[in-house]
């Protein structure tokens, strides 16, 4: 996937005057050693003479995530001054973590006071009005520290791709589908770029890539990736190639400023008649090289899918947390092993007509959209509701995440994690039973409580805590999660 950033990570090592530099410098050294893929600036920070030179030798070396490592007490004025410096580039993005003594038999000569230092490292990072990543429990030795920076790494990477990120959306957000359509304002604040376009600017786009040499190549590509069995319309290959070559290219053409990018449509009604197939299965595609396509303009779900693939690393996806799991077929799969495990009301089916990935697909294949067919097209065969991928999202271990603006245009956002279960659906679309531990309180007081949509970014990994700190770094507070049995939400009653 090429659409993520490469974070260049550096450590630099402050000092306080009134103790060994050279003890900052060998625990730096230390760290290095534990982690190996850091760039080692060699300047030990001591004064804000220190601090710039600092800052000149990470811009040399192109370092974008910094590690700012308490050898000792240190200086806190100079530290967070390069802090400061550092992050008036918005691209960039830091963490302070401190070292822990080493021995019992050095407490003198080799006792470095970090563990008070960090005190008063965040006391001026506050005064200072910056936002760094500060780990849950920031003080460890050598090899404790680079497991704290290989947390950040992916923290980092979150936070580079948000603030290089532009959005191309097409056509206003479906009337059916209000929740969709939240203030974009926040964006702005997080350092994404949106550009929103006209469904017409799409169509004449794809009109004008009709005939185009790379058509017949991408064609040739999707047939081989579906295999046999999943390219029941061998016909419609042409059309989808073409799509996606003209979402490629308007992205190319568009970027500017911004590195990488994601795309949300409106898939329909119009769209169907017009451009005479359904996307879902281009959508997938792209979803797979890290390019998330949200349904409906769903602009804050497009962003959480986009999260959810630099934290995981993998492909994503999008879906409707859409319909409960009925209560005969979840006994006659999951009585035995997983009902202790799990209560009919933890799991639910996600599902979307066939925008998820073919990797993360069991029998994938390319059929009809079964609701617009019987809209546009109820009493012939299928031809303009061609196109979505049809498949049971394959077992896995899950975490669904939403980061969202409210009607007050305050961020806010959801995690919890789970597990897609090896239960047959027996229904259409891309489809899978979810299970989220406490799920229907979770439900209840958070995703209606807070009036959350319908659409969640689907991680095929567990990456809450990365989310968590993520979004602690943004400064999006109101977070929830799925709380565990006996400890109550605000809103929940304690007598039900």
């Amino acid at each position: 996937m090429n659409n993520i950033p490469v974070v260049k990570l550096g450590i630099v090592a402050v000092s306080r005057d009134c103790f060994p530099s050279k003890l900052s410098k060998r625990r730096r050294e230390a760290v290095v050693a534990a982690y190996k893929n850091i760039y080692e600036c060699p300047v030990i920070v001591e004064n804000e003479t220190d601090a710039m030179n600092a800052l000149a030798d990470l811009k040399q070396a192109d370092v974008n995530a910094l590690v700012l490592f308490l050898g000792n007490f240190g200086p806190e004025g100079p530290e967070t001054l390069l802090l400061q410096k550092f992050l008036e580039d918005k691209t960039n993005t830091a963490m302070i973590v401190a070292a822990a003594e080493e021995s019992g038999s050095d407490l003198i000569d080799g006792r470095g006071d970090a563990f008070c230092g960090m005190l008063n490292a965040s006391y001026n990072i506050g005064l200072r009005k910056i936002k760094v990543y500060i780990p849950e429990y920031p003080v460890g030795n050598a090899n404790e520290v680079a497991a704290m920076i290989k947390d950040f790494e992916k923290i980092a990477a979150v936070r580079i791709g948000i603030s290089c990120l532009k959005i191309f959306s097409f056509g206003p957000r479906p009337h059916d589908f209000l929740t969709c359509n939240a203030p974009i304002a926040p964006l702005f604040d997080l350092g994404v770029e949106i550009q929103e376009n006209s469904e017409l600017d799409l169509y004449e786009s794809f009109l004008k890539h009709d005939g185009d040499s790379r058509i017949e190549s991408i064609a040739a590509e999707m047939a081989e990736e579906l295999g046999k069995k999943g390219n029941t319309y061998p016909s419609l290959l042409t059309k989808l190639a073409q799509f996606e070559i003209t979402l490629l290219d308007w992205a190319e053409k568009h970027l500017g400023a911004s590195k990488f990018f994601t795309i949300t449509l409106k898939c329909w009604p119009a769209f169907q008649t017009m451009f005479r197939f359904v996307p879902c299965y281009v959508n997938s595609r792209l979803a797979s090289r890290g390019i998330p396509v949200a349904c409906e303009v769903d602009i804050y779900g497009t962003l959480s899918e986009y999260i959810l693939t630099v934290a995981t690393g993998k492909p994503v996806t999008l879906l409707d947390i859409n319909n409960t799991v009925p209560k005969d077929l979840y006994t006659e799969y999951y009585s035995g092993e997983f009902a202790p495990k799990y209560k009919n009301t933890d799991v639910f089916m996600g599902f979307h007509c066939g925008n998820t990935p073919l990797c993360n697909l069991k029998n994938a294949s390319i059929q009809y959209q079964l609701i617009m067919k019987r809209n546009l097209e109820p009493d012939s065969e299928p031809d303009i509701s061609r196109g979505n991928l049809d498949g049971q999202i394959k077992p896995s271990d899950v975490t669904i995440f939403r980061l969202q603006a409210n009607s007050d245009s305050k961020l806010c956002a959801y995690i919890a994690q789970g597990e897609v279960l090896d239960m047959p659906t027996k229904t259409f679309g891309g489809t899978g039973v979810i299970a989220i531990p406490e799920m229907a309180r979770f439900y209840r007081n958070v995703l209606i409580q807070k009036r959350f949509p319908h659409h969640s970014g689907i991680g095929f990994a567990h990456v809450g805590k990365i989310l968590f700190d993520v979004l602690n770094l943004l400064g999006v507070d109101d977070v929830g999660y799925n709380r565990p049995a006996g400890n109550l939400y605000p809103s929940e009653n304690p007598f039900a």
